[in-house]
């Protein structure tokens, strides 16, 4: 079995969000790996207007599904759930997808639907650079308020300007109707709050809560790595 994370938005290095829990599971035997997306600046064409979005984060997702033969978990993060709907679709290698603190699009829609009115105050928008990306200055307090200090040390330095036009983007295919899906809501998150996550949990076939911030696989390793063996015992 291996695990294939899909980071969230306006970030980074995926493997560094991950590499907490990664370690966990490698003590298992259980490898991961986390794709990078090209909307995120991680394939060197910068981010913004014109340049990679959702179809070409979803290319990457998907030639890392389709690189091996291994029984896969996904673990979709946020943005990273809009994302892996499609990418995972007709994957057959994929046995199951762990949605946490994420969204279970259906087939037109986009990220532009889920969440409040208008943009989150976390959120900074360059509408002439066609970028956004989360606040420095909010980040801890938002996203990594139950880390711990090298977490919200390093966290900034993951941060990442995102196309903006991704928000706007449909997603045309839901891996998520087919393929066992389980939702892990993070009930102490302050981007993305527990009222919301458990309403779009609602579609998942199975519901697990903890009482965590938007990053339990920082904050809460070992209880990440515990739900993603008990997926691969069931896969």
């Amino acid at each position: 079995m291996r695990v294939v994370f899909v980071h969230g938005a306006c970030v980074r290095d995926g493997a560094w969000w991950w590499h907490r829990t990664a370690a966990l599971l490698e003590e298992h035997g259980v490898t991961s790996t986390s794709p990078l997306l090209p909307s995120c600046g991680e394939t060197g064409v910068p981010a913004g207007a014109g340049g990679p979005g959702l179809a070409e984060d979803v290319a990457a997702v998907r030639a890392v599904l389709e690189s091996g033969d291994e029984p896969t978990i996904v673990v979709a993060h946020s943005y990273g759930g809009i994302v892996t709907a499609e990418a995972a679709a007709g994957v057959d290698t994929v046995r199951h997808l762990l949605l946490i603190s994420s969204y279970l699009p259906e087939a037109g829609q986009s990220l532009s639907e889920f969440g409040e009115e208008g943009p989150a105050p976390f959120l900074d928008i360059n509408p002439d650079e066609g970028t956004f990306g989360v606040r420095p200055e909010l980040l801890v307090d938002t996203f990594l308020h139950d880390c711990d200090a090298e977490v919200r040390a390093q966290g900034p330095d993951h941060l990442a300007r995102q196309n903006v036009q991704v928000t706007g983007q449909q997603v045309m295919a839901t891996a998520w109707q087919h393929v066992p899906t389980t939702y892990l809501v993070c009930a102490g998150d302050r981007g993305t709050p527990a009222r919301l996550q458990r309403e779009y949990a609602r579609k998942a076939g199975h519901v697990v809560e903890i009482e965590a911030g938007h990053h339990p696989f920082l904050s809460q390793p070992e209880a990440v790595r515990d739900l993603v063996l008990s997926l691969g015992a069931g896969a």
